[in-house]
């Protein structure tokens, strides 16, 4: 039971929720850029949500299974096509044997996921199938010919769509500031230079990939220097340089860095941050660490509301699964009753 690659974009890699308690070894987590975004394409076929899946930027490629399976893609919207049949991004549909499919370029973001029923079951390498580009650890990008296998599968399971309708095949579409903590290091930096932050806009420039993204449009020159005695870093921290451009470290990050880091840009924004295509401008807000563990908590909680939420997706024949899902009757009332209409309370969605 495998999946077949026909052609591959340039950044079609396998990642799971990635490889954690290493970093005292030099081993960053890898796993992918948007977590929430590739919980969902997973929970749409039925896997867990960290499960090995596919993320690509750019065109994802064609791809054949050699059994029937579900799929789905989410992070943004893209192309997609099941042989000549266009389908939709954001919930599951089924592949067959001899069919193709297509996925394009993410619309409006730059990364996406791929996910597949039953999961991808690369091999582990130091206990993740998370693919670590810089240090190829757990493998390397995909190409035209390769095959994964693919997990245990249940072929009875229906194809899901959330319950509520999603923006754009993404979990979370959120507008304003890059909340920001500042620190460790925000000490070498100007007051002046550190109302920049807030006060000026920062533009995504096209230097970018899974280790970091660099910044355009404000210079933070350090007044005490830009060389430190290397200490840690996580996904998040915003590294300045001697040219005091600032650079966002992202999933691929080192474990440990010698340049000032003014700030850490708050978990629960750091993938939307990564998403923002090439030429977008924004501002950073400033928040404290216990602000960012409440948005994180909030955040995760809104995650597994939506991710409970999947209902059955109608698929053409009625199956009992996806009529179960329904709302067939509205209620039930006695002949020469006055029938009042059935209040349901609106489901609570903040943030």
């Amino acid at each position: 039971m495998s999946l077949e690659i026909l052609t591959a974009g340039p950044m079609l890699t396998v990642q799971d929720a990635g490889r954690f308690g290493l970093r005292h070894m030099g081993v960053s987590p890898a796993g992918p850029i948007d977590r929430a975004a590739m919980a969902l394409a997973n929970a749409l076929v039925g896997n867990d949500p960290g499960a090995a899946a596919l993320e690509f930027a750019g065109p994802a490629g064609r791809f054949r299974c050699d059994r029937p399976v579900r799929f789905a893609v989410a992070g943004a919207d893209c192309p997609l096509r099941i042989d000549a049949r266009t389908v939709s991004p954001g919930e599951s549909h089924r592949l067959n044997p001899g069919e193709t499919l297509t996925v394009g370029v993410p619309e409006g973001a730059v990364w996406a996921y791929l996910a597949f029923s039953g999961a991808i079951a690369s091999p582990e390498v130091l206990g993740s199938r998370a693919t670590h580009l810089r240090s190829g650890v757990g493998g390397r990008a995909l190409g035209a010919g390769d095959r994964l296998p693919l997990g245990e599968d249940n072929p009875e399971a229906p194809c899901l769509r959330p319950g509520l309708r999603l923006e754009a095949a993404a979990p979370f579409r959120e507008t304003g500031p890059i909340r920001l903590i500042l620190g460790p290091q925000d000490d070498h930096f100007a007051p002046e230079v550190i109302a920049r932050l807030t006060g000026c806009d920062f533009t995504v420039t096209p230097q970018r990939d899974r280790m970091a993204m660099v910044l355009g449009g404000v210079e933070l020159p350090a007044e005490r220097g830009h060389d430190i005695v290397s200490d840690g870093t996580v996904p998040g921290s915003v590294q300045v340089p001697g040219s005091g451009t600032p650079l966002v470290l992202l999933a691929e990050s080192q474990t440990t860095g010698g340049y000032p880091k003014i700030g850490t840009v708050a978990s629960v924004d750091l993938a939307r941050l990564a998403q923002m295509p090439v030429g977008a401008r924004f501002r950073f807000a400033l928040i404290s660490a216990r602000e960012g563990e409440d948005l994180w908590i909030a955040r995760q909680a809104r995650l597994r509301r939506l991710l409970e939420g999947l209902v059955a997706r109608p698929e053409g024949l009625l199956r009992s699964d996806y009529l179960l899902s329904c709302d067939l009757v509205g209620g039930f009332y006695a002949p020469g009753e006055v029938v009042r209409p059935v209040t349901r309370p609106v489901p609570e969605d903040r943030p």
